[in-house]
């Protein structure tokens, strides 16, 4: 089983950025549709990996993960898009809203996240 370690929690800042700029989900959401049709084409195995929270389960990580090592496509446009997509999120939130995207990865890496915060896959 592959071992899953977060510095920062996607579904927190993706939360963060919706609730900030509502133009976001714009951009977002056609780029997601395509990770998980890739995802669905290269038969990303999600439950490969060990998450220490159930509310890893709907992280996005765990299918750009699998992509990264199955698609050199997805590899080549992760590459392109990525920088610019963290440099927007980046802008678009606050130090604080980082931060707590940051502890609660910490906090769901050492298991310390009980429940499921987040059922749909973010």
């Amino acid at each position: 089983m592959k071992s899953l370690v977060c510095k920062i929690c996607t579904i927190k800042l993706v939360e963060a950025a919706y609730a900030r700029a509502w133009w976001f989900r714009l951009l977002r959401e056609p780029l997601r549709a395509g990770m998980l049709l890739l995802g669905r084409i290269y038969e990303a195995d999600l439950d490969a990996y060990g998450v220490g929270s159930p509310s890893c389960r709907a992280c996005p990580r765990l299918t750009k993960l699998e992509l990264k090592e199955k698609s050199a496509l997805f590899r080549f446009l992760n590459g392109i898009v990525n920088p610019y997509f963290d440099r927007l999120i980046e802008r678009l939130l606050e130090e604080r809203e980082l931060q707590e995207a940051r502890d609660f990865a910490e906090r769901a890496v050492l298991s310390e996240v009980k429940g499921k915060n987040y059922e749909k896959r973010a």
